[in-house]
């Protein structure tokens, strides 16, 4: 089932409610500034409830610095800044 746009998978309950489920969501939200993906709620053999959740990924934009400048991409470099991107030593780093 859906609750407030976060996926919430029951396992091992019965009669699991969406206002039970609604609480799940609001009890992990009240614990994380994270935007939520998903919930999975189960029952344990021994009894006890266990809470798995998935956080949504942030989106970003990997920055380097070459020669001296910041840059996501290089689009908007002229040839010249491109030639000398290709042309620099490139160095491993060893696993």
């Amino acid at each position: 089932m859906k609750i407030d746009g976060v996926e919430v998978k029951v396992i091992n309950l019965e009669n699991f409610t969406e206002e039970e489920a609604k609480n799940y969501v609001d009890y992990v939200r009240e614990r994380t500034n994270e935007p939520l993906k998903s919930i999975e709620v189960k029952m344990c053999d021994d009894g006890k409830v266990d809470v798995n959740y998935q956080l949504q990924g942030e989106k970003f934009e990997r920055i380097r610095r070459i020669t001296g400048y910041l840059t996501g991409d290089l689009n908007s470099w002229n040839n010249a800044k491109r030639s000398e991107e290709h042309e620099r030593v490139k160095h491993d780093v060893p696993a």
